[in-house]
């Protein structure tokens, strides 16, 4: 037809449609930093400025969810581990911020990874801020965060029409304590729920969103290491989720995702 291209007949190669995206990177510079997000954990869930910010740093610091494949795009850089895990020895927030801002005093291109996106759940606000604060010129690099595409890999819908308006991301971190948050009120929006950092508390977390009005049948799901080779998915209800996420011997990094929502997986996890 006149007027139109076509490129039938053409096998084109992932650098042939990187050229044709004719993406241009901004260049990272000596003093800044950049707070990017690694993805759920599989390399192809990075975003093009990740990978090619990873290419420039010559140093990184990176959190214990990033993989090890990620870690190595970044081949000219110094690495500095910054991992936090809850109940085991880690590194300090104070002092991660502060090696952030030494090494750009130093004028080092500095990446700081983090899995998922930094500015949800991974305490990537707080690292702006004190940036912000010390003058030091930083960037915001997005990346999937692991409560929406941890679902979509392994086949749970985070919108469906005719289940649900709204989906709630919340953490599980403080579950049982004074600083918890208002699970009662979660479970009376009768929106999904998924919830970072919460295995260790799933009982409590499952109890508490049963007194608030969810019925023990509601559909839920844990997902450990989405997106990865040792991805696992366990679906119970609520009633029975803690009892056999703890029989399948899951344990973090995992999410935890309570509603309807997760009653589609047995229809579409076939075909993801």
């Amino acid at each position: 037809m006149s007027g139109s291209t076509s490129n039938k007949g053409e096998n084109a190669t992932l650098e042939q449609a990187l050229a044709r995206l004719n993406f241009k990177p901004r260049p990272l510079e000596p003093g800044h930093v950049w707070l990017a997000g690694a993805g759920p954990g599989d390399p192809g869930c990075l975003t093009l400025e990740v990978l090619a910010a990873l290419a420039e740093a010559d140093a990184l610091v990176y959190d214990a969810l990033v993989s090890p494949d990620v870690v190595a795009v970044a081949g000219n850089a110094e690495l500095f581990f910054a991992g936090k895990r809850g109940g085991q020895p880690s590194m300090k927030q104070d002092d991660i911020t502060a090696l952030l801002v030494r090494l750009a005093r130093e004028g080092r291109r500095v990446v700081r990874l983090k899995g998922g996106d930094p500015y949800i759940f991974g305490r990537g606000g707080e690292e702006a801020l004190a940036l912000a604060r010390e003058n030091i010129p930083f960037r915001v690099l997005p990346g999937l965060t692991s409560g929406l595409s941890a679902l979509a890999a392994t086949g749970i819908p985070a919108t469906m029409r005719g289940i649900n308006k709204a989906i709630i991301l919340a953490t599980g971190h403080a579950a049982g304590t004074d600083d918890d948050i208002d699970w009662a009120a979660i479970a009376r929006t009768g929106q999904p729920v998924v919830v970072y950092m919460g295995m260790a508390n799933l009982p409590l977390i499952a109890a508490a969103l049963l007194d608030g009005g969810l019925a023990p049948s509601t559909p839920a799901a844990v997902i450990v290491a989405a997106t990865t080779p040792q991805e696992r998915t366990v679906v119970a209800t609520l009633a029975t989720i803690a009892e056999k996420a703890a029989a399948a011997g899951l344990a973090s990094p995992a999410l935890i995702v309570v509603g309807g929502i997760v009653a589609m997986r047995a229809a579409l996890a076939a075909q993801a």
